[in-house]
């Protein structure tokens, strides 16, 4: 989302910013809307599942999608390819859904509609400089593709843990970001087995866990995601990720890796864990 985003968002005025409703699952900062418009966004990036926007007033406004959320965008003047995106023209009827709550138009120009069936999605607004130091950031762990991510970070944060691996690569304040699908996907690749003690780690598996999160990391943003259900990229496509998955919801079928095996559900922490028995240990 961050890099479809970028084309039409960074280092860009937000010539009009509309919100349709008072709250998403909290509501919108006082004066949202006012707030935003006519700002310049210096930078577009993304921490954990947030994605960030630093404004030239010292504020940084902070999107999170929740369970359904999505952004959409729309160029005007005709279809427009920006980067490696094509984005829909159709902007007459673009951000009038029913569950399109948040309109921002930039000098792009372009239209970028925030939808959200569900409303468990988060908009907020937030001093720059004291991110780190809120209640949304506070605590998270560090960046899966970042360099701090080794087989000696997850060792050291392993040590001594009494839960289970899975458990513990989905704890934010261990790695930010890592979802289920990612998870499961990375003990396959790593070939350990999601009821491993985090603690029995050894430092060879550690290595090869940390290579296939990155891994799978990797190859899904190159796909644009997964989308299950409600997840399109931002140009209206869907994501491709899901066509590729190894084990995530393929219950009862044949382990890829050829081993015999077959894939098995288990719940963890109130998850579906999908992962092949035989040959995951």
């Amino acid at each position: 989302m961050r890099m479809g985003l970028q084309p039409v968002l960074e280092g860009l005025r937000l010539t009009h910013v509309e919100t349709r409703r008072g709250d998403l699952r909290v509501p919108f900062p006082t004066n949202f809307a006012k707030r935003l418009t006519g700002r310049k966004v210096k930078r577009l990036w993304r921490r954990a599942k947030y994605l960030l926007a630093d404004l030239d007033d010292g504020e940084t406004m902070v999107i999170h999608l929740g369970m359904s959320g999505r952004m959409s965008v729309y160029a005007e003047g005709g279809e427009r390819k920006l980067g490696q995106y094509v984005y829909d023209a159709a902007t007459s009827g673009a951000g009038h859904g029913k569950h399109d709550h948040v309109v921002f138009e930039t000098d792009a120009p372009a239209r970028i509609v925030f939808t959200d069936p569900r409303r468990f999605g988060l908009m907020a607004l937030l001093a720059t400089d004291k991110l780190e130091n809120t209640a949304l950031f506070k605590g998270l762990g560090i960046e899966p593709l970042s360099g701090q991510f080794s087989a000696d970070y997850l060792r050291k944060v392993l040590n001594g843990k009494k839960t289970p691996i899975k458990s513990a690569l989905s704890d934010q304040r261990v790695i930010a970001g890592l979802g289920n699908i990612y998870v499961c996907e990375a003990l396959f690749r790593a070939k350990i087995s999601p009821k491993r003690l985090a603690k029995n780690i050894s430092e060879k598996s550690a290595a090869s866990l940390v290579a296939a999160v990155k891994s799978v990391l990797r190859d899904a943003i190159k796909a644009g995601g997964s989308s299950l259900r409600d997840h399109k990229r931002v140009d209206g496509a869907l994501g491709e990720f899901q066509h590729r998955f190894a084990v995530y919801d393929r219950e009862g079928k044949p382990c890829p890796n050829g081993c015999g095996g077959t894939v098995k559900r288990i719940v963890q922490s109130g998850r579906s864990t999908f992962y092949c028995p035989k040959c995951q240990r």
